[in-house]
């Protein structure tokens, strides 16, 4: 029996607040039960088991972070919606570490399916990304090699950032601001792919 007072969605938050907290890899239902004063067992009644329960942590991060982009991101155009999608990333990943860790773990689709703020998460970030992307004048194939290509940057930075990586004695702000002046300088100039021709890289 559910423990009073204990929801999924209670369960699942405080598995995210845990792992920005202590790592999200060190997020297990026996940690959680210890957070919440009660055994093991009672966690079960609201997930069958951890990896379920580091799914749900991803959906939910998810939904935060391109609730947060989309909310930066609306009005703009061009390199202003460029520079406010980058930086409400980057911010949220720096702020929610464990949180943002959860964003890339692979999820079972048929969990995504079965709630529709997951649904909506996913509907969202393909139309904020490829909205900001396609205001570039980008289409397919490139929109997904653009989209590769920022999601590796803002993600290769930011985990850098996170853990000193940076050596340099330049600030690392001032490299964010010409990075993002790069990848404007990048998409304007984009090597179009031929009509009908698939993309080269991977």
């Amino acid at each position: 029996m559910a423990r009073a007072g204990l929801t999924t969605e209670r369960v699942v938050l405080a598995a995210a607040d845990l792992a920005d907290e202590i790592g999200f890899e060190n997020v297990t239902v026996a940690a959680l039960a210890r957070r919440f004063g009660v055994k093991d067992a009672s966690m079960y009644a609201h997930v069958r088991n951890v990896r379920e329960l580091r799914e749900r942590v991803a959906l939910l991060a998810s939904g935060e972070m391109i609730d947060r982009i989309a909310a930066a991101v609306a009005g703009r155009a061009g390199k202003d919606a460029l520079v406010a999608f980058a930086d409400a990333y980057r911010a949220y990943a720096l702020e929610r570490p464990g949180r943002y860790r959860a964003t890339h773990t692979q999820v079972d689709p048929d969990l995504v399916a079965q709630r529709p703020e997951y649904v909506r998460t996913a509907e969202v970030t393909a139309e904020v990304t490829c909205g900001m992307l396609r205001a570039y004048g980008l289409s397919e194939p490139d929109l997904t090699d653009a989209v590769r290509l920022l999601r590796s940057t803002f993600h290769g930075y930011c985990t850098l950032e996170a853990i000193g990586g940076f050596g340099a004695p330049r600030a690392v702000e001032t490299s964010w601001r010409h990075a993002l002046d790069a990848l404007h300088v990048a998409l304007e100039n984009w090597p179009r792919t031929e009509d009908g021709q698939p993309g080269t890289s991977g």
